[in-house]
């Protein structure tokens, strides 16, 4: 079997042929899918959020802290050890982390740290 194209349409000036079936976008279009797309997914990114809040209608109660300055050869488990109670080092450790947002356990000297107060 052989093809002949000689029958076939010639394709318009400057355009490639589409294919049949395929949707073809203008460039308003393309803006249109993009700020739908931009807004669902800003609508997601706000149910997520929401989803996962934690705030109440009631104030919490603030703790009691002190301030403790870190001299040479501290560490955050030799201060925390010094503060928990019952042995609880490793929680009152994790209290102190989050107490002052520190992203690892290494301490700078002269650093001052808030500590839930003893």
């Amino acid at each position: 079997m052989s093809l002949d194209t000689r029958f076939a349409p010639a394709p318009a000036r400057g355009r490639a042929p589409a294919a049949a079936g395929t949707v073809r976008l203008t460039r308003r279009g393309r803006v249109v899918v993009l700020l739908v797309a931009l807004v669902l997914a800003f609508a997601v990114g706000v149910f997520v959020t929401a989803a996962s809040s934690v705030a109440t209608l009631e104030p919490g109660a603030p703790e009691a802290t002190e301030i403790v300055q870190v001299g040479s050869g501290d560490t955050l488990w030799g201060i925390a050890s010094e503060l928990a109670e019952d042995g609880r080092v490793r929680d009152m450790m994790h209290r102190i982390e989050r107490l002052n947002a520190l992203e690892s356990t290494a301490l700078q000297t002269g650093q001052r740290l808030v500590v839930p107060a003893s």
